[in-house]
């Protein structure tokens, strides 16, 4: 029996999954960090989503721990270079939010493009002005999709419905896998000067952000860009001051440099839909995440050791 800390809320079905298997939960989501260095010490493994930074000081307060899991996709807020020097395998969950991520990305976009922000503060306000708040079609629209993973080709799979041409850049991904989708490859230079819209769904680079200024000056005039991605993708100064200027046409960010994100120019910037990291706030996503996560603990723990 292992004993395996829960820093952060996850689904009962995944409390469940791990309890089933005979495991011990100490459950410490909402408690403050002092509270979690100290239950670590006893620890075999620790389960975290996207808040608890797992550091190198972390880390340390587990000399036990033999496995750390994200209920979630990627692992940006886990060191795994200090993971992999204690010998602590690392897992996430990557399959269970790509539905809920893929719908996030239409419902920021269709809310763009139908001004449904504005218009529902309209209504409410008594202001009605129906007049000023002319949309766009998606039907025949460029889509560039950079980063053609599981959420990348999930939104392409729903562009196809909405009629949209769907082009992607990722270095990967061979074009023969991206036409079983019905898309084409395009180097990202390409992408950012043909795309009506642009679309993020790729892991954080780096320091750099993969859009700034200089890219965004290669994008079509009006062009709108979508982010339920990473915020460090985009650099938020650019990205309002492109917004200001009319150089874009909008944009549906889902994630932000900083969560919240207090002081961002894009607070400010005009044609822009905001949310607070919704992408995979479904019940269903939640649900997925915590088993597949748990699954994988449940697994390492049961099988044989050399």
């Amino acid at each position: 029996m292992a004993r395996i800390v829960v820093a952060e809320a996850i689904a009962d079905a995944g409390l469940s999954t791990l309890q089933a298997a005979g495991h011990e939960i100490v459950n410490l989501a909402g408690k403050p960090r002092e509270a979690l260095l100290s239950a670590l010490a006893g620890a075999d493994a620790l389960i975290v989503r996207s808040q608890v930074q797992v550091d190198a000081a972390l880390i340390a307060a587990g000399p036990q721990l033999k496995i750390i899991g994200r209920a979630g996709v990627g692992i940006d807020n886990i060191d795994a270079k200090a993971a992999e020097r204690a010998n602590i395998r690392v897992v996430n969950a990557p399959n269970g939010n790509t539905i809920a991520a893929a719908e996030q990305t239409f419902a920021l976009l269709l809310a763009v493009a139908r001004h449904v922000p504005r218009g529902d503060a309209s209504v409410r306000s008594g202001a009605w002005i129906r007049g000023e708040l002319k949309g766009f079609e998606l039907k025949g629209k460029r889509l560039g999709i950079i980063g053609f993973g599981r959420i990348g080709q999930a939104v392409a799979k729903r562009a196809a419905a909405f009629e949209m041409e769907v082009v992607a850049s990722d270095p990967v991904v061979t074009a023969q896998q991206a036409a079983a989708f019905g898309v084409k490859l395009q180097t990202l230079d390409q992408l950012l000067a043909d795309s009506d819209i642009i679309s993020l769904h790729l892991p954080a680079l780096g320091d750099a952000p993969l859009i700034g200024a200089a890219e965004i000056a290669k994008m079509k005039r009006g062009a709108v860009l979508l982010n339920v991605a990473r915020g460090s993708l985009v650099d938020e100064v650019a990205l309002a001051a492109a917004l200001t200027s009319g150089a874009l046409g909008g944009a549906g960010i889902d994630v932000f440099a900083a969560e919240p994100p207090v002081g961002s120019p894009l607070l400010t910037a005009p044609h822009t839909v905001l949310a607070p990291h919704l992408g995979a706030q479904t019940v269903d996503a939640q649900i997925a995440v915590a088993v597949e996560v748990a699954e994988q603990i449940v697994d390492f723990f049961a099988a044989p050791r050399a």
